[in-house]
């Protein structure tokens, strides 16, 4: 059979299966994944499924034939109360644009002011620069970012990691994406301080509060990856303490839940000890009970008067 001249290009394709495109990335895979392993945050899971869409379209424009400028800016910010989930996205996120081809590694360099902004002249370029340089080719992610920026403080060097950062948003958005990330409120603050910023942020993602039943659910997941289990009872327990702990200061969504699931898990190893000094059965030892619970202080705070 006669070989085509060197000189013939093959001919392109005249379309293109985006569902394939997505399944063979094994993008689709994370997806799912964070689909499972997150209860609720339906709009933020919309807005993954969004930009995920959007490189599919962009890969499959790039092998049409069709190239544009540059890549789309993917840079976000993340904002929402404590334990709603922003940096196991933000981890998920560096995954999908990993597979997608947006990056090249994908992994996920989580820091705070301290990591970046130096204490004396000549000290915040150097750290700054190090952390893009660990961070390039994935995800940088900067939690309480407002923190950045304190126009209070004159010898305060934030403003020089600002600076540095917006430098390298724009020009290496192909291979860097930096998600910053707290307090609504405070994020908006700082954006409408640092226009430059702002700007560069293609997509502002809300993470809302858990409800009472998400809650609940988030509780159950974390249990049955502990290998424990609720007595009925302490079902009833932990509902009515949720709806007391939501109304208390410093909140934190699922990361309170967690701690109250580790205090419960220490007072019942406490009634363990103190119920079988000849031998404990599985059942009892996988068992949370309502006991275990109510002991929390919050419980007699509200029979004193002092409830949410």
């Amino acid at each position: 059979m006669a070989s085509l001249p060197l000189d013939e290009a093959a001919p392109q394709p005249d379309s293109l299966d985006l569902g394939a495109l997505l399944r063979d990335s094994h993008a689709l895979e994370v997806i799912e994944a964070l689909d499972r392993e997150l209860v609720g945050l339906a709009p933020v899971k919309t807005r993954i499924q969004e930009i995920a869409a959007l490189l599919v379209v962009d890969r499959a424009r790039a092998q049409l034939g069709i190239t544009g400028d540059q890549p789309p800016s993917l840079h976000m910010s993340f904002t929402g109360n404590p334990g709603t989930g922003k940096t196991t996205v933000a981890l998920r996120m560096a995954e999908i644009l990993h597979r997608l081809g947006y990056v090249r590694k994908g992994h996920l360099v989580s820091v705070t002011r301290d990591d970046l902004v130096g204490q004396y002249i000549g000290h915040t370029a150097p750290k700054t620069r190090e952390v893009i340089k660990k961070a390039m080719g994935g995800v940088l992610f900067i939690d309480e970012a407002y923190y950045l920026y304190r126009p209070e403080n004159e010898r305060d060097y934030g403003q020089e990691s600002i600076e540095i950062l917006l430098q390298v948003m724009e020009n290496n958005r192909d291979d860097l994406v930096v998600i910053l990330a707290g307090y609504k409120d405070r994020m908006d603050t700082f954006f409408r301080s640092n226009p430059g910023m702002s700007s560069r942020i293609a997509h502002h993602i809300d993470f809302p509060d858990y409800t009472p039943e998400e809650l609940f659910a988030i509780a159950e997941i974390m249990l049955e990856r502990m290998h424990y289990r609720l007595s009925e009872a302490a079902r009833a327990a932990l509902r009515e303490y949720i709806g007391l702990r939501r109304g208390r200061a410093h909140f934190a969504n699922a990361r309170s839940i967690r701690n109250a699931l580790d205090r419960a898990r220490l007072r019942q190893a406490k009634r363990l000890f103190g119920e079988h000094t000849s031998g404990v059965s599985r059942g009892a030892l996988m068992t949370i009970e309502a006991e275990d619970i109510r002991a929390s202080r919050l419980f007699r705070e509200e029979t004193a008067g002092g409830g949410a």
